[in-house]
């Protein structure tokens, strides 16, 4: 089951970078290579792709995607304006640190996709992720060591739509 809906997302994934397939119209072909690349792929990749496939039949779970990549988008460029500010600023105002955070997550999925989220961010990076539900981020302007009000700043604004997608 894992491979089959591996392979399923890798051809859909595919389509959608290939559309318009040519600007005459259809094309077999490329629909054929893509095929071919999805099945290979979803054979080699399958078994370690996640734990619980059928979650990915849920048609709610795709709908909170997409509505995840305008929250990220907008929190990356607020923290790229921080960023920018610190950089541009004389005194250089930063203050680095690593902060430890909670999260509910407990999907392996959702915590990586978490964490990269962090890391995506300008000024935070995600440096381990503990299995007790932790994480160690290191943030260029500790503004708090206190493990409820950094997971407030820096976590709860990527888990509430994380916990939906997969949980």
């Amino acid at each position: 089951m894992k491979k089959g809906i591996l392979i399923i997302l890798l051809f859909i994934v595919w389509i959608f970078l290939t559309w318009p397939f040519s600007k005459y119209g259809f094309d077999w072909q490329v629909l054929a290579v893509g095929f071919f690349i999805s099945v290979i792929a979803g054979l080699i990749f399958g078994e370690g792709f996640t734990e619980s496939p059928n979650k990915f039949l849920d048609i709610k779970r795709y709908f909170w995607a997409i509505c995840y990549i305008p929250v990220l988008i907008f929190w990356c460029i607020v923290a790229n304006f921080d960023v920018a500010y610190r950089v541009l600023h004389p005194n250089l105002p930063i203050r680095p640190g690593i902060v430890k955070v909670k999260t509910k997550l407990k999907n392996k999925s959702a915590l990586t996709v978490l964490a990269n989220s962090i890391t995506l961010t300008p000024g935070t990076m995600s440096v381990e992720i503990c299995p007790e539900g932790f994480l160690y981020i290191h943030w260029i302007n500790v503004k708090t060591s206190n493990i409820d009000e950094a997971t407030e700043m820096i976590v709860k604004k990527f888990e509430k739509i994380l916990e939906r997608i997969f949980e």
